[in-house]
């Protein structure tokens, strides 16, 4: 039987209402205005101009809500809600909202990480006769797939392999859209249809976004054969495993990582050989892709990165590497090897669908144009890879004493180390000097958010509780502009 209410005891609901302030929750709801009230707010209006009518009643109905979660989370009373408005803290955050948008998407950033190809900023920026050559693509009529003298109808990439050929000591080449395109389109033309494919289990590598040969072989068509061991591959591993289903032999360099010790890998030469007899393609995907043609400084630096021209004369069919790392052009996927083998790719419908378009072919014409010329060294990958720690030590000394006079701030230069990044070389680091400060009352954390958000944005590491500022990645032109992002900082957060 039911114990009855004692009247003397106020019930759970009571006790709710009386925890909420005055008013209640419906009344401080009221008081929120409309969203047309809202849009007719003179610093409001004006932003439509900017973002379009559409989206900024998408950001005010969204701030609308965060106040009417914030009224029920907080009991927030009636007055609250008059207070917070009348002293524009409803506007405050629409504008915060649009600004927030506003800092997204594709922008231009000052690196001042160090880290030379970093992904997260776009790996390698590219030359600015590069960029003035995607620039006229992008902005008009150009000759694509036409040929200027007959006037009919070409292939798109025609130079672009020419190009390729001349750099590569290749037969040929073609380009996709990056490398995992390229490795996808080799996988399909050559052994799609459930055939095999043979590749050192030491090899199935993983990269960054969860890109993983086996999965990526699944999505082909193809059927896995690992042969060796994790550690060690022999010749005799891929003869055992060559029969009449193989349809390519795959060599992966390991780019973002090392296997030592007691370890054993066959050669592309080797493998190269074994195709050749047993009339089976073969292909090697370097990944980084590392260039290094007459007139520019070997980057030996980079120990034993697999050059590309090696890797075509080893005489294996097809190399495969990126266009936007060691390369120093935009992003793409790019093919050479025999005439034969690259047409057969050229040929499968798939290509159609991961091709080049006309901007990143007029990127990647230049840079290659470049090498050929005996330019490569100003590429700026390159020449983020090839500037001396002796070089960088009066940028570092002139960069802390200039940030050192501002409010608040001091700085100290250290002996650091940079590192190539994107995967490149990962035992690899480079001796630099970088430029340690701190800001008084604000951690490492907040002030490297507050430059994130910052015009113009910049992008720093934080080690050992303080912000590094490395000079080996610093473009022409970001000296100062570095500088100005530290004098038009805020008030500590």
């Amino acid at each position: 039987m039911a114990k009855p209410a004692d009247p003397s005891r106020p019930s759970a609901d009571s006790a709710r209402e009386t925890a909420r302030p005055a008013g209640g929750l419906q009344d401080a709801f009221r008081r929120l205005p409309a969203v047309e009230e809202l849009l007719l707010d003179p610093r409001l209006a004006t932003r439509a101009a900017d973002c379009g009518r559409n989206v900024l009643v998408e950001h005010v109905r969204g701030a609308l809500d965060e106040w009417r979660a914030s009224i029920k989370a907080e009991h927030w009373s009636a007055a609250d809600v008059e207070r917070r408005l009348g002293q524009g803290e409803l506007t405050r955050d629409i504008e915060a909202r649009l600004s927030r948008e506003g800092r997204r998407g594709v922008v231009p950033v000052v690196n001042a990480t160090g880290v030379v190809l970093h992904t997260g900023l776009g790996r390698a920026p590219v030359h600015p006769a590069a960029a003035a050559a995607m620039a006229a693509a992008a902005q008009g009529y150009c000759i694509l797939e036409v040929d200027r003298e007959s006037g009919e109808r070409n292939q798109r990439d025609d130079y672009l392999s020419l190009l390729l050929a001349r750099a590569t000591g290749a037969g040929a080449g073609i380009g996709v859209n990056n490398c995992a395109a390229a490795v996808l389109l080799a996988l399909q033309t050559f052994a799609g249809g459930g055939r095999d494919v043979i590749v050192s289990r030491g090899e199935l590598v993983e990269i960054g976004g969860s890109f993983r040969m086996p999965a990526v072989m699944e999505r082909a068509g193809v059927r896995l054969l690992e042969v060796g061991t994790t550690n060690r591959t022999h010749f005799a591993d891929y003869q055992t495993a060559l029969s009449e289903r193989t349809g390519l032999v795959l060599k992966v360099h390991a780019s973002n990582y090392r296997v030592e010790g007691f370890t054993a890998e066959v050669s592309a030469a080797e493998l190269a050989a074994l195709g050749r007899e047993r009339q089976v393609p073969t292909c090697y995907d370097l990944g980084s892709g590392l260039l290094d043609l007459e007139g520019s400084r070997p980057l030996s630096m980079l120990g034993d990165e697999p050059r590309v021209r090696e890797a075509v004369s080893s005489g294996i069919d097809l190399v495969l590497f990126s266009g936007d790392k060691l390369l120093g052009g935009p992003q793409a996927g790019l093919i050479v090897g025999s005439r034969k083998r690259v047409e057969q790719m050229r040929k499968n419908p798939i290509y159609r669908a991961v091709r080049l378009d006309k901007v990143t072919l007029a990127g990647l014409e230049k840079t290659l144009e470049l090498y050929l010329a005996g330019r490569a060294d100003e590429l700026p990958a390159r020449a983020g890879m090839l500037v001396t720690q002796a070089q960088l030590g009066p940028v570092a000394e002139e960069l802390a004493r200039r940030l050192a006079l501002l409010p608040g701030i001091s700085t100290e230069v250290l002996a650091e180390r940079s590192q190539p990044g994107s995967g490149t070389a990962p035992t690899v680091f480079l001796p630099t000097y970088a430029v340690r400060v701190r800001r008084g009352g604000q951690s490492a954390a907040a002030l490297a958010h507050q430059l994130r958000i910052g015009e113009p944005p910049v992008f720093a590491r934080i080690q050992d509780q303080a912000l590094l500022l490395d000079p080996r990645t610093l473009l022409s032109g970001d000296f100062e502009r570095l500088v100005a992002a530290f004098e038009r900082l805020g008030p500590v957060q």
